[in-house]
């Protein structure tokens, strides 16, 4: 590989000689910053871009190009600075001093290595192994290009030249295999993807555009975002790859000219480096629409790009770089530097005429007469030359510092092991000297880690700079955030936004998102098809609510909660019970004391009227018994209404069935004696003793004793229990009995309608007998009453819910016990108390003897 590289490399010589010859003045490799010195460090810095020459231009057409010329010469001051530096500290080289060879290494690959031929091999030598450079030089920097570094550093590689570059880093670069001798002084972007991701959740931002270079730093960063991206479900509108080729670039941007202006992304996020994108950033003004956001990693140099990129600030730059702090001192020593100070800087002469109004020279020979004596870099707008240290002059002051250590540690073992007569005589070997690079580790002046070895190599803090372009043509770079990828999760990202210019006039943050956020209430559907962040929003389903934006499920309500109408709240539901203070419950309680007074009244008249014959006629016992178990009917209605508990909800149900078993039995047993008493012409002596010993009175005990072992089974398979009912009613949680088992509770229903059913028959067969104290015709209508409120009940209590469901079995209770009360009690007392003479046995033969007559 190394061979092929450098026959290509003599293929160049004769068109680079032949352009060298062209040239009278500067033929002779002035064109040149130079500062003497026992060592010396060589840079190759891309001084004038694109190989643009400013010797015969017209300062006004000059304008158009100082930018990158100045910008760049920060490069030359940052290692005179440094230089000055080491060579002023006692501690350092003994009686060594450095000094610097600096040449301008232009973009194009045709004359790339003019100026490192002949500073490596000598002005019309032809590359051997007798090197013709100045044997002085002992390390090269190159950058901030990464493909000019690749390609100066294959030469250099083939004689082991230590080679240190100050450009982003790349990971090209770091094949030891390759580039044996070069070093990278810039971290590495081990955290660049993860900046990025963080700042576009910061704005909630997940529908953005990707374009990149096609080459071996572009697919690894741009894996690696894409991945980050991922875990942040942050969402590509579309990839664009860029090749390296400057025609390619034009071809593509037009293709997807449609691609990037139609899609909904107005969020780009560019990766690559400065040269690489050139002809790129040339067509982005015409292609982006106005207001996009273009964010930008650390590998790109704002500085180079500024007159092909944000004309007229069209766009919203937001861009990452390396943090580092304010080296001292730079900043005065760049404000006091000028010609007469470097009279063997044929650039900073330059500057100075195209900047101060001196004459034009036409040669190297330069005079000052006609320039200011008083001026300075610092007179320069910021825009064209900025006196502050930037992130490439930062790594080129720690490369010089790198080369400065390693040289010394080298001579201190020179020291060591040989005693030295004349030091300077003997001058280091590069080869010696890359030996001691690789293993150098400092603090420099600002206490920040420098080494070369990258897997010592700390992770870098990132500036997030803004273009504040208004007034139009300020281009003024603001830092508008950091981000430090040490710091605690969550914390690593700090931004002003209302620092961000976002375009002019406007202050509102720009949207980038596939779908809208789908606010409180509603979830997100996934589209099909469709990347995840594009999506449609859905209600959520009842009782589920969504309180927060991007919900991908609703989250359900607990029990006693409820979704509110909006469904983004669960609010605590009202408890619903039957109680004793709302209206209904404050009726039926009325009532059921009513009726249980009203019972015990006719209790009391039949007590005070028990010697009549209406008493008599009608078994007296079983009246009494009926009646006071119709009071405990009307009163065990009052253990439905309140709030239940495990007590109430037990005794509701078994005192419901015990009183009413017991009801219905004493009816049932009153209705045989009727039937045995009047259905029989000529009873016998079996007739005789059942209606004497009284036995149709043991029909209530053995009824009951049913009904109490069913509720004995009931209460000991699954009892009554309190529960509570969340869905029938919106916004209430019903507090309610459970009947447990609805087995148990329907056979005790079903036994108490049998024994309803029975009374009814055999009171319908007796309804006829002749007898003027027969009360079968009251017994018939009486069960039929009871019967017609109870199947009644089923079906209206099934379909009721809440407080309606315990009101309907409480009417069904009162209405049943009033219908017996009404229907066997009422004639009775109004005989009683309305018409005496028909309740006595005098009334009754009178009343005999009358018909008679009739």
């Amino acid at each position: 590989m190394y061979l092929l590289t450098f026959k290509l490399l003599l293929l160049q010589l004769p068109l680079l000689f032949r352009t060298l010859a062209g040239n009278s003045c500067f033929s002779t490799m002035k064109r040149r910053a130079h500062m003497d010195g026992d060592v010396t460090i060589t840079g190759f810095f891309p001084l004038n871009t694109f190989g643009i020459d400013h010797s015969n231009s017209h300062v006004s057409s000059q304008e158009e190009h100082t930018p990158f010329v100045f910008k760049n010469y920060q490069f030359v001051l940052a290692l005179a600075f440094a230089i000055e530096e080491i060579n002023k500290n006692p501690d350092f080289l003994s009686n060594w001093t450095l000094g610097f060879d600096v040449y301008d290494v232009q973009v194009r690959t045709w004359t790339m290595f003019k100026n490192p031929f002949i500073w490596f091999f000598g002005k019309y030598k032809i590359p051997n192994y007798s090197c013709m450079r100045d044997r002085r030089s002992i390390a090269v920097l190159t950058g901030p290009l990464g493909f000019t570094s690749d390609k100066i550093g294959t030469l250099l590689g083939l004689y082991r030249f230590p080679q240190l570059t100050f450009g982003p880093f790349s990971h090209a670069l770091s094949d030891h295999h390759k580039f044996p001798a070069l070093y990278q002084m810039a971290p590495k972007d081990t955290s660049i993807a993860t900046a990025i991701v963080s700042l576009l959740l910061h704005f909630s931002w997940n529908w953005v555009g990707l374009l990149n270079l096609e080459d071996e730093n572009g697919f690894w960063s741009l894996a690696e975002l894409k991945e980050e991206m991922a875990k942040n479900r942050v969402c590509v509108a579309y990839e664009l790859v860029i090749s390296s080729q400057s025609i390619s670039h034009v071809l593509q941007s037009m293709a997807v000219y449609n691609d990037i202006n139609k899609s909904s992304a107005n969020v780009h996020i560019i990766h690559g480096d400065n040269g690489s994108l050139i002809p790129l950033n040339v067509f982005i003004e015409q292609l982006l629409i106005k207001g996009k956001v273009c964010i930008m990693n650390s590998q790109w140099d704002f500085t180079m790009k500024r007159k092909y990129f944000m004309v007229g600030s069209l766009h919203i730059p937001l861009i990452f770089i390396h943090h580092h702090e304010d080296v001292s001192g730079f900043t005065d020593f760049v404000k006091a530097v000028n010609p007469s100070k470097y009279p063997e800087d044929i650039f900073l002469a330059r500057i100075w005429f195209l900047s101060f109004n001196c004459s034009n020279p036409q040669s190297d020979c330069v005079t000052w007469d006609n320039c200011p004596h008083d001026t300075s870099l610092d007179w320069l707008p910021g825009r064209v030359f900025d006196i502050t240290m930037s992130g490439h002059s930062y790594n080129i002051y720690n490369a010089v510092y790198a080369v400065a250590k390693a040289l010394h540690e080298m001579l201190l073992h020179q020291t060591e092991v040989q005693i030295m007569g004349n030091r300077k005589e003997t001058l280091p070997s590069p080869a010696q000297l890359l030996h001691f690079l690789k293993n150098i580790q400092f603090h420099n002046s600002v206490g920040h880690q420098v080494t070369l070895d990258e897997k010592r190599k700390l992770e870098p803090e990132y500036d997030i700079l803004n273009i504040w372009n208004f007034p139009e043509g300020l281009e003024l770079e603001v830092k508008v955030g950091k981000f430090s990828p040490n710091a605690l999760h969550g914390n690593q990202l700090s931004l002003s936004e209302d620092m961000v210019e976002w375009a002019t006039g406007n202050t509102e943050t720009p949207r980038s998102v596939c779908s809208e956020p789908c606010g409180p209430g509603f979830r997100k559907s996934p589209q099909e098809g469709k990347a995840a962040c594009c999506f449609n929003c859905t209600p959520c389903p009842q009782n589920e609510i969504a309180n927060v934006t991007e919900m991908e499920h609703c989250v359900k309500c607990a029990d006693h909660q409820y979704a509110n109408t909006q469904r983004n709240q669960c609010l605590l539901r009202d408890e619903s019970f039957l109680a004793f203070g709302d209206p209904l419950g404050m009726a039926l309680a009325c009532m059921a004391l009513c009726f249980s007074m009203l019972t015990a009244a006719v209790l009391g008249i039949f007590v005070k009227h028990q010697d009549t014959a209406i008493v008599k006629a009608n078994n007296r016992t079983l009246s009494y018994i009926l009646l006071i178990s119709l009071i405990f009917c009307f009163l065990c209605s009052l253990l439905f209404i309140g709030r239940p508990n495990t007590v109430t909800c037990i005794l509701q149900q078994i005192t419901f069935g015990l009183v009413f078993t017991v009801a219905v039995s004493t009816v049932l047993a009153k209705t045989v004696i009727v039937v045995l008493a009047f259905k029989s012409i000529s009873p016998g002596r079996m007739m005789r003793w059942l209606l004497v010993s009284r036995a149709p009175n043991l029909i209530i005990p053995i009824c009951t004793l049913i009904q109490v072992t069913l509720c004995g089974l009931w209460l000991g398979t699954s009892p009554p229990f309190v529960d509570t009912d969340a869905h029938s009613e919106h916004g209430h949680i019903i507090i309610l009995c459970n009947k447990g088992s609805l087995t148990t509770f329907y056979c005790a229903l079903g036994y108490l309608g049998s024994l309803a059913l029975a009374s009814f028959i055999v009171a319908f067969l007796a309804r006829n007998l002749p007898d003027t104290f027969n009360e079968a015709k009251f017994l018939t209508f009486s069960m039929l009453v009871f019967c017609s409120v109870w199947l009644t009940f089923l079906p209206v209590y099934h379909s009721a819910k809440g407080k309606v469901m315990v009101a309907v079995e409480i009417f069904s209770i009162l209405a049943s016990g009033a219908g017996l009360l009404g229907c066997i009690f009422v004639p009775k007392c109004y005989n009683i108390l309305l018409m005496p003479n028909g309740n006595s046995l005098h009334g009754f033969r009178e009343k005999r003897q009358q018909s008679r007559k009739n």
